[in-house]
């Protein structure tokens, strides 16, 4: 149950102040501690904020004021219970201390509940993996056989995790499958579940912190990718259908375009010709443009593919360097279809939109 608390080893200890009071009660029976504590931890030190004697029966109450709403922790000897303390609600909680992991229960706080759901989820595919491991090691004739039936209980343990997140889509709760990721190996992800923690619960100074490196972290990104919103694409010159003649991308300033690579013998590339050539008949006349790129090598299957889809706009252009095409190593395209959509002065507005989305993105440009 140590997920949520190394987060805090990088926050600074927050100074009391007049701020919120609370209230947390209950039951820990047969924990063989004789206090509880609130507290947070900060790499391997903790700061208790309030303490409570356990009686006979393992009953306690603390009360005093908090700085703000937070993340704590209920302290019960060794083990350590999550609270989300966001108002004044008399918290209750009452557990067996001798398995607090599968026996508490919490009253009037549902993100803490949801948090221990968590941490038992977590911990059940751990104690998974652990044994799997043990058992290869004492067995490693198994091997295949344990990694085969490891593979499914993964895609089970996934299968459940995005459950949780979708039922507490605008839950405290978040903080705990957001601290499981790593930020540099699957950004996208993590921004899924940090925004909408952030608006959840941003009174938290720790969510606050993790909003400010998150924040941080999109900068870098979007200074190193050549195609965020908002960047100016770098320009090029490349042959028309005649093989003679040449046009720049600048030459098409003034218009909105959607930069299109792709080739006669790509399938999705040629599925979604359709839907370009829809879009381009409805707003061509209100400043909307295509440039196609083709990564073709064979002129005849270039210009025939052109034909069959009705790609009705002038720009198309190709060196037939098929995946060597000048323009493709420039936009440094690892793969096809991909568009780029332009504004008037050349700065990217999205990439690689498709199908209703690129409709959608039309229809907030020209209003109609």
């Amino acid at each position: 149950m140590r997920l949520l608390y190394t987060l805090l080893l990088f926050f600074p200890l927050l100074a009391l102040a007049q701020g919120q009071r609370f209230h947390v009660s209950g039951q820990i029976f047969s924990s063989g501690a004789d206090s509880v504590y609130l507290a947070q931890q900060f790499g391997s030190t903790f700061k208790n904020y309030a303490a409570s004697p356990l009686d006979a029966k393992g009953r306690f109450e603390l009360k005093g004021i908090l700085a703000g709403p937070d993340y704590y922790i209920l302290r019960v000897g060794q083990q350590n219970l999550n609270l989300v303390l966001r108002d004044t609600s008399h918290i209750q909680v009452f557990g067996d201390g001798r398995n607090l992991l599968q026996f508490c229960n919490f009253v009037n706080s549902e993100e803490s509940r949801q948090m221990h759901e968590y941490i038992v989820l977590n911990n059940d595919w751990r104690s998974k993996a652990d044994s799997a491991l043990l058992a290869i090691k004492t067995d490693p004739s198994k091997e295949a056989e344990i990694n085969s039936y490891m593979t499914q209980a993964y895609s089970q343990f996934q299968t459940a995790l995005q459950s949780y997140v979708g039922m507490y889509a605008n839950s405290a709760a978040l903080i705990l499958p957001l601290s499981s990721m790593q930020i540099d190996q699957d950004f996208a992800s993590y921004e899924k579940l940090m925004l909408p923690l952030y608006q959840s619960f941003g009174q938290s100074t720790i969510v606050q912190n993790l909003y400010k490196q998150y924040l941080a972290k999109k900068q870098e990104r979007e200074a190193a990718d050549p195609f965020a919103r908002g960047k100016l694409v770098p320009d090029f010159e490349e042959l028309r259908t005649d093989g003679k003649k040449k046009m720049k991308l600048s030459d098409l300033k003034g218009q909105v375009i959607l930069l299109d690579f792709w080739a006669s013998w790509c399938g999705p590339c040629r599925a979604e010709n359709p839907n370009v050539v829809k879009n381009y008949q409805k707003y061509k006349d209100a400043g909307f443009t295509v440039m196609s790129v083709s990564l073709d090598s064979n002129k005849d299957k270039w210009l025939a593919a052109i034909a069959a889809d009705q790609l009705a706009w002038p720009n198309h252009v190709s060196d037939l360097g098929g995946w060597q095409s000048k323009v493709a190593q420039l936009y440094g395209v690892q793969s096809i279809p991909f568009t780029v959509l332009l504004d008037k002065e050349g700065r990217v507005i999205a990439t690689n939109l498709r199908g209703a989305a690129l409709e959608q993105a039309l229809q907030q440009i020209f209003g109609f």
